[in-house]
């Protein structure tokens, strides 16, 4: 008959190495934050419209010159740190945050000497394009987008390329 015992009569085998404590052994990829694609989009949104205010600089005369170079510039580094910002590699908040703050320097500017030399429809008009780079700015400087592009490797959604088992 057997005995009515709970415990089994079998030694229990245990492994030599501590279990870890208060953390998974597998931890699982980190998910994208929501605010990363909003400051991306408002990145792309920010190369759009300097390459609108570039077309109008550009536009009464058409010739490549240091006024055309600048908004070319602030364009291209706006869409670098939207790209940069989305796969989450490192720095990529700080190309988006400087590339917004130089817009905003520019367009204030531009506000500025609209207002001096009394084009109000055209100053007020301006002055709305100030929401692009102001959002951009606050965007990229809120702390997800920091940590997501913190420290210099790309992640990867969850469900990736790779599947559970090794490439080897």
């Amino acid at each position: 008959m057997p005995s009515s015992s709970s415990r089994s009569r079998v030694p229990v085998r245990r492994s030599p190495r501590p279990a870890p404590r208060g953390t998974n052994a597998v931890t699982p990829p980190r998910e994208r934050p929501l605010a990363v694609p909003y400051a991306a989009v408002f990145g792309f949104l920010l190369a759009v419209e300097v390459l609108y205010l570039g077309w109008l600089v550009w536009e009464p005369e058409p010739a490549v010159d240091r006024f055309l170079v600048v908004p070319l510039m602030l364009a291209v580094s706006a869409a670098l740190g939207s790209v940069l910002v989305l796969t989450g590699r490192r720095g990529g908040w700080a190309v988006l945050a400087l590339a917004a703050v130089l817009a905003l320097v520019v367009l204030l500017g531009l506000v500025f000497l609209l207002g001096a030399l009394g084009g109000t429809g055209t100053m007020w008009a301006a002055a709305l394009l100030l929401v692009g780079p102001l959002v951009t700015l606050v965007l990229a400087l809120r702390r997800p987008v920091r940590e997501w592009c913190g420290n210099g490797r790309a992640r990867r959604s969850p469900g990736g390329r790779r599947g559970a088992g090794s490439a080897r």
